[in-house]
């Protein structure tokens, strides 16, 4: 079994999405200048289930991303990092933190684009975009319902999981797909869901804007 350094975050990182770190605790430190021995500097990035991501003492999910590091820059006290997630894996045990958080992985096979999802993938794309354009009524959000995606289906449908404004259990679950299919019908699922629901809450009353309604006859997709 593969063994690697992790980095326990109060976030889920998907497959071909961008995660951005700033590195000051003096473990992360150490990891980070282990993992410049390597051609390709990685860690493993899971979900804390209970805890902070400072201090350790954490407990983890079991089900991970690798965030392969594509840029880093020194600041007054920390070292920021940017990276990408890989492949999906799981946690087949945990070592010992010392001097940092290190696990024993198994790899998940991969998910394959077929193109007779096609129909599945845009439906799911625009249940994702109008989730976040109601969502952004009502609180601030990560990603705009016009953030552009890859040209890549693959790449493409990993990052609709990624944008959909649901919460990280929701996030864990997608990650564990075990096929496209699943995986788009779950995002679809649980994004029109979401939008439901602030829809749902609007309808009670008066818009954030003082309007009556939902704004979603309005919305129009830009790819």
């Amino acid at each position: 079994m593969p063994e690697i350094p992790m980095f326990p975050l109060g976030t889920v990182l998907f497959p071909y999405m961008p995660v951005s770190l700033r590195l000051f605790e003096e473990r992360y430190l150490v990891m980070l200048a282990h993992m410049l021995e390597a051609e390709q500097p990685q860690f493993g990035v899971v979900l804390i289930e209970r805890g902070q991501e400072v201090g350790g003492g954490e407990h983890r999910f079991q089900l991970g991303t690798l965030a392969l590091i594509s840029e880093m820059a020194g600041g007054e006290g920390f070292v920021a990092v940017n990276a990408e997630g890989g492949s999906r894996f799981e946690v087949t045990g945990w070592l010992d933190d010392d001097p940092y958080p290190r696990a024993e992985i198994r790899f998940l096979e991969p998910l394959v684009w077929d193109e007779s999802l096609r129909s599945l993938r845009d439906d799911t794309e625009q249940a994702v975009r109008r989730a976040l354009a109601v969502a952004s009524e009502f609180t601030e959000q990560r990603w705009a319902s016009v953030v552009e995606l890859s040209s890549d289906p693959l790449e493409a449908c990993w990052q609709l999981a990624g944008i959909a404004p649901v919460g990280e259990l929701d996030q864990l679950s997608f990650l564990g797909a075990i096929s496209m299919e699943e995986l788009l019908t779950a995002v679809l699922e649980r994004a029109t869901d979401a939008a439901d629901s602030f829809a749902s809450a609007w309808s009670t009353g008066p818009g954030p804007n003082g309007s009556d309604g939902l704004p979603g006859d309005d919305f129009e997709e830009n790819r």
